[in-house]
């Protein structure tokens, strides 16, 4: 009996060290060479709460990546996911700065309220404020943002033409062409046939027909019974933006130099408007292009992101494999080149 309890226990011991060391695996992967300071900004009469992260030593002052979140309610780590993209622009020499968006994380007012201008605005606010700040270098001040950036971007970039970078992840030009093609590219996905098909982008030109007319969400839910997830907020969100097209302000925009990011297992976007748009428009001199071809629209590898148990392993054990080979470091050497104004390149 003795000698079984004496087996019991270190059979005990075994599992809690074994245990411990996971902890503290976890641990190590989730901390980041970054000093991370909340902060706020009073905008239109709103407070928002962020995060400024700067390299882990130094009084800087530090180039900066102001970050432009994309779609939903994100908060300014985007649930820590931001973090392993800080930590590659830290190591550049550069902060980051992120603000929760309104009614999120502590941030006063409502993101469904705002239009892209609107935000554009919040941005241009976010900007002003960092350039205020004595660790902040105020020549090497550039944007970061995805997906639903795209429209947000090149309207700041057009405004404040200091800025010196855009770094552009899966963004979109036109709203209803993406739309469309998020629309049919996931009904492929999903295996859907031609009458399923149909129907969809039927409900879809009525959707449109009833947005060209203003109407109201009662008259949408209406008109197709089943609102799949649609608020009265959000149709108001969709009301509002719906027409959005980057094209003007990518050419407004033109001469700041671009990073265009895109995956090559992209549902959302269409790539390949997206780059014959940008091509089209800006100078080729002020546009790289980088590509990942096994890359989904999130910059996770596509066979990560289809496996929801690796998905979550890799997101707890090892948050920076989350992002496709060679994402991190191609970002920080696009902004470690950008010259400072006024020196020689």
């Amino acid at each position: 009996m003795r000698r079984g309890w004496r087996r019991a226990v270190w059979a005990l011991v075994g599992v809690l060290l074994a245990a411990a060391g996971l902890a503290g695996v976890v641990v190590w992967q989730n901390t980041y060479a970054l000093r991370e300071e909340k902060v706020s900004l009073r905008h239109d009469g709103k407070v928002l709460q962020g995060v400024l992260a700067l390299p882990e030593t130094g009084d800087g002052p530090f180039g900066l990546v102001v970050f432009v979140h994309g779609d939903g309610p994100v908060d300014a780590t985007h649930e820590t996911f931001y973090r392993p993209l800080w930590e590659s622009f830290a190591r550049a020499g550069y902060a980051s700065l992120s603000f929760s968006k309104p009614g999120i994380g502590g941030s006063e007012g409502d993101w469904l309220d705002q239009s892209m201008t609107d935000r554009a605005d919040e941005t241009l606010a976010a900007v002003r404020w960092a350039r205020s700040r004595p660790d902040v270098d105020d020549r090497r001040i550039g944007l970061w943002g995805a997906s639903q950036a795209g429209w947000v971007l090149p309207k700041v970039a057009a405004r404040d033409r200091r800025l010196q970078f855009v770094i552009a992840v899966s963004p979109a030009v036109n709203w209803l062409r993406q739309g469309r093609f998020n629309l049919v590219a996931e009904l492929e996905r999903d295996g859907a046939g031609a009458e399923r098909t149909n129907a969809a982008l039927r409900r879809r030109e009525t959707t449109l027909r009833l947005l060209d007319r203003g109407a109201s969400f009662a008259e949408y839910r209406a008109a197709v019974g089943d609102v799949e997830g649609m608020t009265s907020a959000r149709w108001a969100f969709v009301a509002r933006n719906y027409r959005s097209d980057a094209t003007a302000d990518l050419r407004a925009m033109r001469g700041t130099p671009v990073l265009l990011v895109l995956a090559g297992h992209d549902v959302n976007v269409d790539v390949a408007d997206t780059e014959a748009v940008y091509r089209e428009v800006l100078p080729a001199e002020s546009l790289t292009v980088a590509r990942y071809a096994d890359a989904t629209h999130s910059l996770v590898d596509h066979d990560l992101e289809n496996s929801e148990w690796r998905l979550t392993l890799t997101a707890v054990l090892a948050p920076r494999q989350l992002y496709t080979d060679r994402f991190l470091a191609d970002q920080a050497r696009f902004v470690q080149r950008r010259p400072v104004v006024g020196e020689v390149p």
